[in-house]
């Protein structure tokens, strides 16, 4: 069972749709990323965990949600990635919550495309050890490296908030200044409380925002990170709507363990519930 707690449904009509992206042509480092959208369909078997959510949402009988399978990742990255927008486009016009597992980092930028298509203001809160600000890494300015960079440059988003990043270099901090994006250094992390958001938001969680010790299994080890409970605590607190979220950089490879895409699940499956959770509050 790969079914996310028993919640998963076969239905035309839906809240949330999973739509895996295996591709890990951009990491820079070590691949493996590719088989992120695997392990975390295999680590969300209701055999170990149940559907209910820690607001008191049980996502079995709440809501709908649905796996759209993976995309098509052979050819050259920009077919793939018009793939990618394509498919998030066509499930967003049918009013659905599409949760994308990666995949490298890379493949935000298609992902955002379409929903800059969808909503013209658009929010994004983005968990990352790094900024992922680089114009270009290695001479290749779509790496996984640099897709907050792209996303600016196209005018994605009006509003960009990065938790987690304690990998910023001083050219990162300039451009986040220049873009008038709020970079939350873990050196400077607190707590957040009530992060409010005016326009829909969009959530991209690179798994590396975690402490290694709470998700070894990525590419780029980084101390000094969010604990799993701190990512948890930090969107349950969110005043915002949020319309779509990705989770990337599972890297199985580097986690036999399946600590990694456990978290992963766990942090899915608290967006979902708070979705659903501040739905029936209205």
């Amino acid at each position: 069972m790969t079914d996310f707690g028993g919640s998963l449904k076969k239905s035309e009509v839906f809240d949330f749709a999973l739509l895996g992206v295996p591709f890990d042509e951009k990491s820079s480092f070590q691949k493996g990323a590719a088989r992120g959208p695997e392990a975390i369909r295999r680590a969300s078997t209701g055999e170990a965990i149940n559907a209910w959510t820690e607001l008191g949402v049980d996502l079995e009988t709440e809501a709908v949600v649905v796996d759209r399978g993976d995309v098509d990742t052979s050819g050259s990255f920009p077919e793939v990635f018009r793939r990618i927008e394509k498919q998030v486009g066509d499930l967003l016009e049918k009013g659905t919550v599409p949760v994308v597992l990666g995949g490298d980092h890379s493949i935000t930028v298609p992902v955002i495309r379409a929903f800059a298509r969808k909503f013209r203001c658009l929010d994004i809160l983005h968990f990352d050890a790094h900024p992922d600000l680089y114009e270009e890494l290695y001479g290749d300015p779509y790496s996984h490296a640099c897709p907050f960079a792209r996303i600016l440059e196209e005018g994605l988003v009006e509003n960009l908030v990065q938790v987690g990043i304690r990998a910023a270099t001083g050219r990162h901090r300039e451009l986040a200044a220049r873009n008038k994006v709020q970079m939350v250094e873990m050196k400077d992390f607190e707590g957040l409380a009530d992060l409010r958001f005016r326009n829909p938001l969009y959530i991209s969680l690179d798994m590396d925002a975690l402490d290694p010790a709470f998700a070894p299994g990525v590419a780029h080890h980084e101390p000094g990170g969010l604990s799993t409970r701190q990512v948890i605590r930090t969107i349950h607190s969110l005043e915002a709507c949020i319309v779509g979220l990705d989770v990337v950089e599972v890297n199985p490879d580097r986690d036999p363990a399946g600590i990694t895409a456990a978290a992963a699940v766990k942090i899915i499956m608290e967006c979902m519930g708070k979705i659903v959770f501040d739905k029936k509050k209205k």
